[in-house]
């Protein structure tokens, strides 16, 4: 079996939370919305403490957290959510990247259709927004403003502590979509300027199909969202349908250990990217992007064509040339793109992730192979 190196794909799930995620399917089943008995009860009980649990990772209030199906939907939520508001004020420019998940560029590509003024955030050739670039675009009307925390193709970490002080006691919404970087970075998502945070299971050794969505409130205020769907009350009328307990129990229970475990686990994907960067140099390769995550290396080789490489890395390493989600599609990461790289280096774009449960790394033979396609 190859060894796994796609973790910004998705990640296994750690194996205290897979036993309690089925101790909770097949044992303690109950619906969290019934009350009549102990076991709804009890499932109420398990889906406030996750609440609390993944409050604590960004230093929010357990009342700031709705659970959703993952980024994507809370990305939804917090950006289609603002849409009424945004009409009745009279706010209706929006500020985002070039660099974004589609799971952000779509739902604004959106707003923008229903008459919303867009401007794109252009990152430098290092992946990175600069912060002027977002003062320079603030406008009067600007009613959200929209950066993700890392970038889930180059891993690229981008200045949330600055954007805060730009946007500093300007009227607009900050929103972050913080998918690649929750549980693994702490500092960053607990500044208060934040006022939405997206948040995936999957990534971050939980379930796939949980999420949740951050709304800190803001003197005292909540961010005016209006849900996208309907059909129940559950959380707080925003997310209808009833809640994944067992799924929330396991979101919850990963958050707590990552912040509990955060320092060990960083320390050992730095001694792994340590490893990838040595294997790399000898090969001059091209590392896309610059302050990276401890977690992921985006690369390119001269003449190496990654379609090429996965074919002959398949019984060796797992690895993508992209997004998960749009793997299928042979159209160039409007990421890279974004950076300015030209066709050849974009071709041959790799990205390596991985976790704090990765072993050695094959260097020897990842070495062999590249050179055999050299």
């Amino acid at each position: 079996m190859a060894l796994y190196l796609d973790c910004n794909a998705t990640t296994q799930v750690i194996e205290p939370v897979a036993d309690l995620v089925c101790k909770l399917m097949v044992e303690e089943y109950g619906n969290a919305g019934s009350r009549t008995h102990t076991y709804g009860l009890d499932a109420k009980r398990y889906v406030e403490k996750a609440r609390q649990q993944v409050a604590d990772v960004v230093s929010a209030n357990k009342t700031d957290i709705i659970f959703t199906s993952g980024a994507t939907e809370s990305n939804n939520i917090a950006i289609l959510g603002l849409e009424k508001f945004g009409k009745e004020t009279n706010k209706t420019h929006i500020i985002t990247t070039e660099i974004e998940h589609k799971a952000v560029l779509e739902p604004i590509l959106e707003l923008e259709k229903r008459g919303f003024q867009i401007t794109w955030l252009k990152p430098n050739k290092e992946g990175l927004i600069n912060p002027q670039d977002l003062a320079a675009a603030l406008q009067d009307n600007t009613l959200l403003v929209s950066i993700m925390f890392v970038n889930n193709e180059t891993g690229c970490i981008q200045p949330l502590e600055l954007f805060s002080e730009v946007l500093g006691e300007h009227d607009a919404f900050f929103h972050v979509d913080a998918a690649q970087g929750f549980g693994k970075y702490i500092e960053p998502l607990c500044e208060q300027r934040i006022d939405m945070i997206s948040i995936s299971g999957h990534k971050v050794y939980a379930p796939k199909g949980i999420g949740a969505l951050v709304m800190r409130k803001r003197g005292y205020i909540k961010p005016p969202l209006t849900p996208i769907l309907f059909g129940g009350g559950q959380e707080k009328k925003l997310r209808p349908g009833t809640l994944a307990v067992p799924l929330i129990a396991g979101l919850g229970l990963s958050s707590e250990l990552a912040v509990k475990h955060g320092d060990e686990r960083k320390k050992h994907a730095s001694m792994i990217k340590e490893q990838v960067l040595e294997l790399l140099n000898a090969l001059g390769a091209k590392i896309n992007g610059s302050n990276t995550s401890d977690y992921v290396i985006n690369f390119s080789v001269p003449e190496l064509n990654s379609e090429a490489a996965m074919v002959a890395f398949k019984d060796v390493v797992a690895v993508s040339n992209g997004s998960a989600c749009t793997s299928s599609s042979y159209i160039p990461s409007h990421v890279l793109v974004a950076m300015g790289m030209d066709e050849k280096e974009i071709n041959g774009a790799i990205r390596m992730s991985w976790s704090h449960m990765t072993n050695e790394i094959p260097l020897v033979q990842l070495h062999e192979r590249i050179k055999q396609l050299l």
